[in-house]
């Protein structure tokens, strides 16, 4: 393990111990929980993003009722600089 030092507010130093006393674990355990479960949302946060754009190609036309342009838009570039 890494041995680290923190600052955190009043508040928020107050709320880990209950919750730790509530675990029944030590106030570091609870807090590499709470790192571990942010660190796991922040993940799948980021998929859940990609997914998304994923979606949203060729969902939608450009003025010339072309849907492929985020699949094509090299092509489509070579084409409006000749």
């Amino acid at each position: 393990m890494i041995r680290t030092q923190i600052q955190l507010s009043e508040a928020q130093a107050r709320k880990l111990r209950a919750a730790a006393r509530r675990e029944g674990v030590s106030l570091a355990e609870t807090i590499r929980r709470l790192v571990d479960r942010g660190l796991a949302e922040a993940g799948t946060e980021r998929a859940q993003q990609y997914e998304r754009a994923a979606r949203a190609v060729g969902r939608f036309r450009d003025r010339r009722g072309a849907n492929d342009v985020a699949l094509a838009h090299d092509a489509y570039l070579d084409e409006a600089f000749e």
